[in-house]
């Protein structure tokens, strides 16, 4: 199945340059908008350094007051864990700027995830405004795994990709560790989604969904296709070193 968007590759020669290039996007998307901003924020080591880049390179920069925080998916771990999506953006991000903190909406991971599931459902479909009956945030920050998952939809949970609801409970095919995450419908109502991507180890499943080879059909990301928005892959150039000339 090919795509049916557009998508915007990037590739960048260092973290710092996609960080920047990233802020710049942010920031113009923010400054496009009259209303709050509703963005989601990933997980993972990348997403880390960027959050920290941010917090140092546009603290003043950004009107981070406008913008209400979610997050695409959580580990069920109290926020204090160190495996907690929410305390890694808390430390490198949330803590160094002026975010509001009624505008945190953050995943509570040391609750029942079938009922937390439901009660953050609630929060965005009250919070985040919707189309096609589905909320349709501003912009949702993606990384990649291995193994071709995003967020907390894994290849052993495909039916993540189509569920009607706005979060779920998934399982960590390795760990059997249980999360939270957003579907697959909601994540591709959004206006604007970015991957971000970094590492030598990423760059098989970049290539087989970028060229859109025949492994692709196994791996959830492969299926992130915003219905009516913008999708953008930033990449560094080991993430990106097995894509041919021509991408």
């Amino acid at each position: 199945m090919e795509f049916i968007v557009s998508y915007d590759i990037k590739i960048f020669n260092t973290l710092d340059e996609l960080s920047e290039q990233f802020s710049q996007l942010l920031k113009n998307k923010i400054n496009a908008e009259d209303k709050k901003f509703n963005l989601v924020l990933s997980g993972g080591s990348t997403p880390r350094n960027l959050f920290k880049y941010l917090s140092v390179n546009n603290k003043d920069q950004i009107n981070w007051s406008k913008i209400n925080f979610f997050w695409g998916d959580e580990r069920c771990v109290p926020p204090d864990d160190d495996q907690s999506n929410f305390k890694m953006a808390n430390e490198s991000l949330l803590s160094n700027i002026n975010a509001i903190e009624e505008n945190i909406f953050r995943i509570k991971g040391e609750d029942g995830p079938v009922k937390e599931a439901i009660r953050y459902s609630e929060i965005i479909r009250k919070t985040v405004p919707l189309k096609n009956n589905k909320p349709i945030f501003d912009l949702i920050m993606l990384g990649l795994g291995e193994d071709g998952h995003t967020a907390s939809i894994f290849p052993n949970q495909p039916d993540l990709i189509d569920d009607d609801k706005i979060c779920s409970v998934a399982i960590n095919p390795t760990s059997q560790q249980k999360r939270i995450t957003l579907t697959g419908k909601i994540i591709n109502n959004a206006r604007n989604i970015v991957f971000i991507v970094t590492g030598k180890k990423k760059s098989q499943v970049v290539a087989d969904i970028l060229e859109n080879k025949i492994t692709v059909k196994k791996y959830p990301a492969n299926y992130i296709r915003p219905v009516n928005g913008n999708l953008f892959w930033f990449l560094d150039n080991e993430a990106a070193s097995l894509l041919t000339e021509n991408n």
